[in-house]
């Protein structure tokens, strides 16, 4: 797209210039394509307090630059790039060298456009003959020329330059007024403070949230404990607080769902990479979804049981899956690495974090057999998916930390991938879950991603669901709730669909999370230890021994077994003068009592003794004796003459009867009675005893029969009194 002052010759449009926008040039240095804020410092002869890229970043960047590029239709393409990189000199592997080159060729991706009509506007293009494989280095120099306000770069005295570097920056200089006033006029075209606001929102919204996002790091519990690393800290002038948003201390906080994961402020970050917690990997940089996914791992693990992990990204994942499971007997499996010569890079880097127990697989996930015989004893999936990455508020610091595909920033720069490239994103995701219920072994998936769409997230997850092959032998899959104690009781409350989410903010990525794990069959047994590792592993038994608390377990399941004792000392007195008493009783009482009975033979036993713990038991059904319960409680030590008097009743043969329950009437009722005197006989204190029972068996001078058990009795109605003929005791 070119303007009519881009028509002119270089005299006349610099005349144009001078005398259309005059002011507007002027005003140029005092405008920034970075866009903070509107308080801008006015003060363009000032060189800025942004240090200068040295000429080896000016390459790396350009050849990120050069892969990530959007591609223009052939009809508009007017600035033609090369296919081959810029050789690199001095190309370093420092970390800090390489996230400078990533995020100035992140941000010539995220300006590509307005940077292109710029070099069109001011007759760069197609005016000079620039060869095609420098154009993406003058696009990412174009961006910091600006950015710096177009004020001349200050180089070391000791930086190696490199010729296509000082070339490119020639060229620059030489068309300086042109590139401003293309600057100029490409902000009042959109009306924009500041062509910052000329991005979509939703790039916009990514970098305010990168400005304040904290650093996350998770602790190798394999070489130092929390509490070690804690104490070391504090000696460094670090102070932990319960949160480290808005803070500029030099504090750390610990995380609210991960217990091993530690939050830094962002402005840290270059203090902390140099302490020695980091240096000998007892403090690793990290996303906390990545220590979301590997703990919900440990969560549903048993202590013999293998992983199984899937597009890993960064192998700090796989350590720190290794580090949490260091107690157990499991193996971690790894697919995706399709090249032998990172395996001794691997393993040293394995050997220097403490792990022990990582099997890496050449083979892709997909063309895994799920009868493979290496991983038979895989309990539990770990699939962290390609995908679109929406959730990523930084995607410099997560591309380098994950090792994810720098193809990520092209779509993060445009506000995220087409609506083509999601669909495929999502059938390749649905594919990938869809193989991991193919394991007839595995007992549980966790599916995490970083995206916000619900096209690669619920959609594929229930997909999958529906579609699962339920065999006979197989328990089909199901939804899980998020696993504690990852997840307050709240956060579960809160996900009634069974999904967790972390919707990105100031303070920490997006993340989708999703567990799930097969129905439990029904014959499957899971032995002692396992459960006690399982409930370990979700902190269920923080602080309490496993082994003295299984023993309490079994004194107290016997204990629950046998039958409770009768109190000795509290009854003796009562029982033995109850046994007195029947002896004395038996041979009196023997005639009156058979006049009462049926002329059938007795079984050998038919009376109980009372007060003791016997049971009289009906068939298949064991039954404590109420007897003895309402004789324990009521019966008044004071006065022995008070006693209940025992018949001896028939019963027909093969049947047994239990003995009932006895009323007491309290207080003394008085009745009217048949016999005359009887009335004034009777002692005013006595208890009287109503005996329930078949009426059968009841004696012949009983008048009214018993009330149901639990009925009371009416007021008009007579009740049936046993008298003993003469006192007890």
């Amino acid at each position: 797209m070119t303007s009519g002052a881009s028509m002119l010759d270089p005299k006349s449009e610099l005349e144009f210039f001078n005398q259309e926008n005059m002011e507007e040039i002027s005003q140029l240095a005092s405008l920034e394509m970075s866009g903070d804020v509107v308080t801008r410092r006015k003060t363009p002869s000032v060189v800025p307090e942004k240090p200068s890229y040295p000429d080896s970043v000016y390459v790396m960047a350009a050849n990120i630059f050069q892969g990530i590029r959007i591609e223009k239709s052939p009809d508009r393409v007017i600035i033609k790039y090369g296919n081959e990189p810029l050789p690199s000199w001095s190309q370093s592997e420092d970390e800090s060298f390489q996230r400078l080159s990533y995020e100035l060729a992140f941000s010539a991706l995220k300006y590509q456009d307005i940077l292109e009509t710029m070099l069109i506007d001011s007759y760069i293009f197609p005016s000079t003959t620039i060869p095609d494989h420098l154009s993406s280095l003058i696009i990412v120099m174009l961006y910091d020329f600006q950015d710096r306000k177009f004020q001349a770069r200050v180089l070391p005295d000791n930086e190696e330059s490199i010729s296509e570097v000082q070339e490119v920056e020639t060229l620059l200089n030489s068309f300086k007024t042109k590139l401003a006033a293309a600057l100029a006029r490409c902000r009042i075209k959109h009306d924009a403070l500041s062509i910052y606001h000329i991005l979509p929102e939703t790039v916009r919204k990514q970098e305010q949230r990168a400005s304040t996002l904290p650093l996350y790091a998770w602790i190798n519990t394999g070489k130092i404990s929390p509490e070690e690393v804690y104490s070391n800290l504090r000696r460094k002038g670090y102070n932990k607080v319960k949160s480290v948003l808005h803070l500029e201390d030099k504090v750390f906080a610990v995380d609210q769902h991960c217990y091993d994961v530690l939050i830094f402020p962002s402005h840290l970050k270059k203090d902390l990479v140099n302490i020695d917690l980091f240096k000998e990997y007892k403090l690793i940089f990290q996303d906390k979804s990545r220590s979301l996914a590997v703990h919900s791992v440990k969560a549903l693990l048993n202590m013999d049981d293998d992983i199984l992990m899937v597009n890993t990204g960064s192998w700090y994942t796989v350590a720190h899956m290794s580090i949490l499971t260091n107690n157990n007997t499991s193996k971690i499996f790894v697919c995706g690495i399709q090249s032998q010569d990172k395996d001794p890079e691997l393993q040293k880097l394995f050997t220097k974090m403490g792990c022990q127990n990582i099997e890496i697989l050449q083979e892709t996930f997909v063309s895994i057999e799920s009868k493979d015989h290496r991983l038979q004893n895989v309990k539990v999936i770990l699939l962290l998916p390609r995908c679109s990455g929406l959730g990523v508020s930084n995607p410099v610091e997560f591309i380098l930390n994950e090792h994810e595909d720098t193809s990520l920033l092209q779509d993060l720069s445009q506000g995220g991938p087409p609506k083509g490239k999601l669909e495929i994103l999502a059938q390749q995701q649905y594919e990938q879950l869809a193989h991991a219920m193919k394991f007839a072994k595995a007992q549980a998936i966790i599916y995490c991603t970083c995206s916000v769409y619900a096209e690669e997230n619920e959609a594929v997850v229930k997909k999958a669901l529906e579609c699962q092959n339920q065999g006979i032998k197989i328990q089909p899959y199901r939804l899980s709730p998020p696993v504690l104690p990852l997840c307050s009781l709240k956060e579960i409350q809160l996900s009634m669909d069974k999904f967790f989410r972390v919707e990105p903010s100031d303070v920490t990525n997006g993340c989708f999370l999703s567990i799930l794990t097969r129905e439990r069959d029904p014959s499957e047994t899971v032995s002692v230890k396992d459960v006690l590792a399982r409930a370990a592993a979700k902190g269920l038994l923080d602080g309490v021994d496993v082994g003295k608390t299984s023993k309490r377990e079994k004194k107290r399941k016997k204990s629950k077994m046998s039958l409770p004792k009768a109190p000795a000392n509290d009854n003796n007195d009562i029982q033995m003068k109850i046994t007195e008493f029947l002896n004395r009783e038996s041979k009196a009482g023997t005639s009156r009592i058979e006049a009462f009975t049926p002329k059938t033979p007795l079984p050998s036993k038919t009376v109980s003794q009372v007060g003791t713990s016997s049971q009289v038991r009906k068939p298949n059904k064991p039954a404590t004796n109420p007897l003895v319960t309402t004789l324990t409680k009521n019966t008044c030590p004071s006065r022995p003459e008070e006693r209940q008097m025992i018949l001896r009743r028939t019963r027909p043969e093969g049947k047994v009867f239990p003995l009932k329950s006895v009323e007491i009437v309290l207080p003394p009722v008085m009745f009217p009675f048949s016999i005359q005197g009887a009335r004034s006989q009777m002692p005013a204190n006595h208890l009287y005893y109503r005996l329930v029972g078949s009426k059968a068996c009841m004696p012949s001078y009983v008048t009214s029969s018993a009330p149901k058990r639990g009925e009371k009795p009416k007021e008009n109605t007579t009740p049936s009194l046993l008298r003993h003929p003469r006192p007890w005791l």
